[in-house]
């Protein structure tokens, strides 16, 4: 974003006719690199020209605020322009009912459920099983609310078991030049701010493997601002010391595996202010059902989803219905390529090894279920 804004200065005329110099341009750019420091806001890439005008009136009302005074103004005026000036996006794609559940495998019974809870709490974990699409359906889950294709709408991340307060909301991080430390906002204070600054439009942050953090380090003071009544109410941050609040129109979206038995269980504090949808394998699902018939070598499909059916029973009395597997091990473009191959490799090398991690004491069960299961491409 800074280059391209840096070859449009280079072609805008000022008021005496003569072009921009480059002891001017790198000013300017230089000045807005020093309010975003100074500010904590964002410039490069906001594309919001009322919240531009918001920074540059609250940098100018700043007495305190000398460096690059007599050109912050002129510099984010010309950011505006460049802003303005950009070719308008393309329109997104409309996407409806209809288009989620010819793609997702669950009935509209259950999404009527999905959307509802969704809706009220504002906070929702999906749990489930390895390979049930639980990462496809809070995506598609975001598009159908928001009616349309909207990925600048929806923010993704991953946690993991070292992942802190100062990754997700802020904190003092090396600069890039080894220089000292300096205090940035995490991904999540960026997005709420966004989405605040757009209150008529609803926006979606997605976590995966939100159980493998610590919810309530993470969070911080923030997880009493997600709670459906607590919106818009504000504390002030750990280490800016800024006013902060979580906006109506920002949903949070969770991704729980299941099978997962190295993890501990959530707090008390974490469940009461998410609510937890199942989702369940979909091998009886008709969509899915019409997809295994429109691909390739069907016959051998069914039968391996036959005995994973099977199979899943048996994991159900024995480890919970948590640990089943689930229908996405089946899907995917390279089904409909080589469906045959795509099969061999799935049940050889994705679904026989969770078995042995399944019943790592009891390797004769799990190989019974490999030989039955290699046994529906490869027979006798």
């Amino acid at each position: 974003m800074i280059n391209e804004f840096k070859v449009w200065l280079s072609q805008q005329v000022q008021q005496n006719g003569e072009l921009l110099n480059d002891k001017t341009i790198t000013q300017k750019i230089s000045s807005l690199k020093d309010i975003e420091k100074e500010f904590n806001v964002l410039i490069f890439g906001e594309t919001d020209t009322e919240a531009l005008k918001n920074i540059k009136e609250t940098v100018l009302n700043d007495d305190s605020y000398d460096r690059y005074k007599g050109v912050s103004g002129s510099s984010i005026d010309y950011y505006i322009r460049y802003v303005e000036s950009r070719p308008s996006a393309v329109e997104n794609e409309l996407y409806s009912k209809e288009d989620f559940l010819s793609e997702v495998f669950i009935n509209e019974d259950e999404l009527g459920k999905l959307q509802s809870v969704l809706q009220n709490k504002k906070n929702l974990i999906l749990k489930g099983a390895p390979g049930v699409g639980k990462t496809f359906i809070a995506d598609r889950l975001a598009y159908l609310m928001m009616e349309e294709k909207d990925d600048s709408r929806i923010q993704m991340i991953q946690f993991h078991q070292s992942y802190s307060y100062e990754d997700f909301i802020e904190g003092y991080r090396p600069k890039a030049d080894g220089e000292g430390f300096e205090l940035k906002q995490g991904p999540f204070v960026k997005f709420a701010r966004k989405a605040s600054r757009d209150p008529e439009r609803e926006y979606f942050f997605i976590i995966d493997e939100v159980n493998r953090g610590n919810m309530s380090k993470i969070f911080g003071e923030l997880m009493m601002l997600i709670e459906t009544d607590k919106r818009g109410k504000s504390v002030n941050l750990l280490y800016s010391n800024e006013k902060f609040s979580v906006p109506s129109n920002l949903y949070i979206i969770g991704m729980m595996n299941t099978a997962d038995r190295s993890l501990a269980l959530l707090d008390y504090a974490l469940r009461r202010r998410f609510s937890f949808y199942d989702i369940a394998p979909a091998f009886e699902n008709s969509t899915f059902l019409n997809y295994i018939n429109s691909i390739g070598s069907p016959v051998k499909v069914q039968k391996a989803i036959e005995t994973i059916k099977s199979l899943n029973k048996t994991i159900t009395e024995e480890l919970g219905k948590g640990f089943q597997i689930g229908h996405s091990y089946f899907v995917g473009y390279a089904f409909t390529v080589d469906t045959e191959s795509r099969l061999v490799e799935v049940i050889e090398y994705e679904i026989i090894p969770q078995l042995y991690e399944y019943w790592f004491d009891d390797e004769e069960k799990a190989e019974v279920w490999e030989n039955k299961l290699r046994y529906t491409y490869y027979g006798e």
